[in-house]
């Protein structure tokens, strides 16, 4: 296929324009707040297509996900073989760096999922317990799409039974709280330390706690000072320096190659605007972002084409490459190529200091 018709992983489940009711932007005047609002919304209304994607790996085999399809109207799409494996392979290094985080001491600890829309990770790791030690889980998002995630848990008794304890809804059902899973309807465009205004208030995150954030393309969608003061929030002002602490991103890169120029413009095209991607374009500069956010415990990143070349082990690799002929073996490198995980950590001091819960981070993805 010539480059304008070649599908991006941007079409995976946080991508092209799924960041699943990501914030992003900046705050709006009075002159354009309804254009700010329509802006919102197309990105809000892509969850679904990022559930079809993530529908269409389960379905074909490549992902074990029981709970996919709860997420999914009606009968679902198969997506093209590229991006299934796009999916496969996104999906598994954030699992794979998540498991290694959890299972690496006995302590409880937290993971806090940025703009996590319709995603079933809690739901997939609960499905494994006792496999790992006690966590807290935790989803931001815009409340359009936490209503949406409440009203799906609501119908179905297999969500809603593995979410243990006492289970509170808000009135206005965009918020759940529990002893172990907790979502927030939240802008992060409101996180800005900088402001005047105090940030709403995040209930039953324990600062203390070592704690992972999760980040799939979704601080690519703010004004680069708005995503670097989100970051900041969390990693400055809600987790103290001396909780150890982690991000995961999932972000495109290379956005001044061929590829990278198409796919900006087809995104652009739909109203959606990669807003980081010129200041962290590149994996150096992913691993920058991470020592300016104070993760001086140790940096990592690496393409998806590099995950799946390295990070998959070759038995994996075979059953993954039998499920479905990709037939431009280049074209997946290309398009694999323009997107990549990266993950720092922080070991923190004093009584919180734990280093062994990153031990497992240090060869991840090798």
């Amino acid at each position: 296929m010539a480059a304008p018709q070649i599908p991006n992983l941007n079409t995976l489940r946080r991508a092209p324009g799924n960041p699943s009711g990501r914030a992003r932007g900046g705050p709006s005047s009075n002159n354009d707040a309804e254009d700010e609002v329509a802006k919102d919304k197309i990105v809000q209304q892509t969850d679904q297509d990022a559930s079809v994607s993530r529908l269409s790996a389960v379905q074909l085999g490549y992902l074990d996900d029981p709970f996919a399809e709860l997420f999914v109207a009606g009968q679902g799409q198969r997506r093209f073989p590229i991006i299934n494996r796009g999916t496969y392979v996104r999906t598994t290094a954030i699992d794979n760096l998540v498991h290694r985080f959890l299972s690496a001491s006995p302590s409880q600890k937290q993971i806090v999922s940025l703009g996590a829309g319709s995603d079933t990770r809690f739901f997939r790791l609960r499905s494994h317990m006792p496999s790992f030690p006690p966590f807290l889980y935790h989803e931001l998002d815009f409340p359009s799409n936490t209503a949406q995630k409440i009203a799906t848990i609501t119908r179905s008794s297999v969500l809603r039974d593995l979410i243990p304890g006492e289970i509170t809804t808000s009135e206005d059902l965009t918020s759940v709280s529990s002893p172990t899973y907790n979502i927030h309807p939240l802008d992060l465009r409101t996180l800005d330390p900088t402001s005047t205004t105090s940030p709403p208030a995040l209930q039953h995150i324990d600062p203390l706690l070592p704690t992972v954030l999760i980040s799939e393309c979704c601080l690519i969608y703010l004004l680069p000072s708005l995503a670097d003061a989100a970051a900041t929030y969390f990693t400055r002002i809600l987790f103290p320096a001396s909780t150890p602490l982690g991000l995961i991103l999932y972000e495109p890169i290379n956005p001044n190659t061929p590829f990278g120029r198409v796919m900006v413009s087809n995104l652009a095209a739909r109203g959606i605007v990669l807003q980081t991607l010129k200041k962290y374009g590149s994996l150096d500069a992913q691993k920058e972002r991470l020592r300016v956010y104070g993760f001086d415990g140790g940096r990592e990143a690496r393409t998806v084409d590099d995950l799946w070349e390295e990070g998959v082990d070759e038995g994996d690799k075979e059953r993954v490459a039998g499920l479905e002929m990709v037939d431009e073996v280049e074209e997946w490198r290309l398009l694999a190529g323009h997107y990549c995980v990266a993950w720092g950590w922080r070991d923190g001091h004093g009584e919180e200091k734990d280093p062994e819960v990153w031990e497992g981070w240090k060869d991840a993805g090798k």
